[in-house]
């Protein structure tokens, strides 16, 4: 007879901290405990990131329906890499899915924290941005509990960092879920949104326990059980060193080995075929239960392959890319925050006097002021899908789009001057220039020239009179 102790699990002891602790369903969340499973939990990491890296796999198509439009993208897109903007965005929606609330300010050297940045500054500074966590900011977002008051549930105007006031302008509190009416959270310390944990907490616990039992089942994976004959009762020492003997045969036997045992002695392998199955259906169960107490589909945590992949449109996909779109709106605070900013950094007075030498007829009667605005208001960055359309399908939907555009230019071409001539040239070279996947360099042409271009007009031929024949 032998005693079996198992003394170390190998689960780190910050996890162990979780098992041994006197956790129930519905119990909260705070903010170390927070913390610890995003650090240590195996599935903590999944269920923070691995959505939003997902959402921001595929960037933002930026579109600006004015000239000039690849001047404007490309000074934008230059200076949002510059300043590092999605990965702030990126750190900013871990903070606030672990823990309910999170913050990202900017600042520049010289200028105190509580006063307001001139925009029209901003590409003369050198900024900082910090992404905050509700320690940081803990006491000023509480969010006001009065139902009548302008503020109610909502993030206050001027945050703190380490105690230190932000202006309102050069701050931006995001919310995990919607704040619940006099329910504190003591992960985010106010009231305020809820930590992804916090309706999964408990089954949590339980996957660190199917660990263990992991840990258990290898180590007694390749255990053998040998059924020896058994001795007299009176056992001499020469017996017990010709059993110690066999055990150690049949522990040192390898392939191509010949191991004799006595005919009533019998050697197997453990067998685990029942604990087999009641791991996987319980780590199954585990896992589902996570997924529908959390807001991360389960197919996430357990890295599953889609049936058909992201490029069949299959309805596991469907349904993974509307929790993306979700993921994508709730980060949309916060790329409007940076937007403004790289604006300005971009498209700046300099950028401006390049445009303005570049089309000199089109912004000579413009301000940088004005022009400006207009590129702003025609700003339309839309999200590229994750459903990547099969090669044969691109083809069809292109060739459709190419017959509207001919049908609807021979319609309209032969009844208007020659200015909306090279209006209608110039949309469809846009439209043209908009599928990449059928040309591979845009179209580029002198409008202007196309406008003032005079067809040479055509005389008719003269009518020949056929000549009287000679009597």
């Amino acid at each position: 007879m032998a005693d079996i102790s198992i003394n170390y699990s190998g689960v780190p002891s910050a996890l162990n901290a979780i098992l041994t602790s006197d956790l129930a369903p519905g119990a909260t969340v705070g903010y170390e405990l927070c913390k610890t499973l995003w650090e240590f939990h195996p599935l903590g990491g999944k269920m923070i990131e691995k959505p939003v890296r997902l959402a921001m796999s595929k960037p933002r198509v930026i579109n600006i329906d004015i000239h000039p439009k690849d001047m404007l993208i490309k000074a934008f897109q230059k200076e949002w890499d510059n300043l590092g903007a999605t990965n702030h965005i990126r750190d900013v929606m871990y903070i606030t899915r672990v823990y309910g609330a999170g913050a990202i300010i900017y600042g520049a050297e010289g200028i105190p924290t509580d006063q307001p940045i001139d925009p029209w500054k901003l590409p003369d500074l050198n900024l900082y941005f910090n992404q905050l966590d509700p320690l940081n900011l803990s006491g000023s977002i509480v969010t006001n509990q009065n139902p009548n008051a302008p503020d109610f549930q909502k993030p206050l105007p001027t945050i703190t960092a380490a105690g230190q006031p932000y202006h309102p302008s050069r701050s931006c509190v995001v919310f995990n879920n919607t704040p619940i009416y006099l329910r504190f959270q003591s992960s985010a310390f106010g009231f305020t949104g809820r930590s992804i944990f916090q309706r999964a907490l408990y089954p949590m616990k339980s996957y660190v326990q199917s660990m263990i039992t992991d840990d258990m089942v290898t180590v007694k994976a390749g255990l053998l059980i040998a059924k020896m004959k058994q001795s007299n009762s009176i056992v001499n020492r020469a017996m017990q060193i010709a059993a110690g003997i066999k055990r150690t045969a049949l522990q040192q036997g390898t392939t191509n080995n010949v191991l004799s045992i006595d005919t009533d002695e019998d050697i197997s392998a453990i067998d685990m075929n029942n604990t087999a199955t009641a791991m996987t259906t319980a780590r199954d169960n585990i896992i589902a239960n996570i997924a529908a107490a959390s807001d991360v589909p389960a197919m996430l945590l357990k890295d599953e392959a889609l049936t058909n992949g992201f490029g069949e449109g299959s309805e596991d996909a469907k349904a993974i890319m509307q929790y993306i779109d979700g993921i994508r709106e709730d980060m949309r605070t916060l790329f409007e925050f940076f937007d403004n900013i790289v604006m300005h950094r971009a498209w700046n007075q300099q950028f401006y006097e390049s445009v303005k030498n570049a089309y000199p007829e089109m912004y000579k009667d413009k301000s940088y002021e004005q022009a400006f605005y207009m590129w702003k208001d025609e700003f339309k960055p839309e999200w590229e899908s994750l459903l990547d359309e099969p090669d044969s399908e691109k083809a069809n939907a292109n060739d459709v789009r190419l017959k509207g555009l001919t049908e609807i230019a021979r319609t309209i071409m032969p009844s208007v001057d020659q200015n909306n001539k090279a209006k209608i040239i110039q949309w469809m070279a846009d439209n043209l220039n908009e599928m990449p996947d059928a040309f591979v360099s845009d179209l580029d042409l002198d409008y202007d020239e196309i406008a003032s271009y005079e067809p040479p007009v055509v005389q008719p031929e003269e009518e020949k009179i056929p000549k009287p024949s000679a009597s």
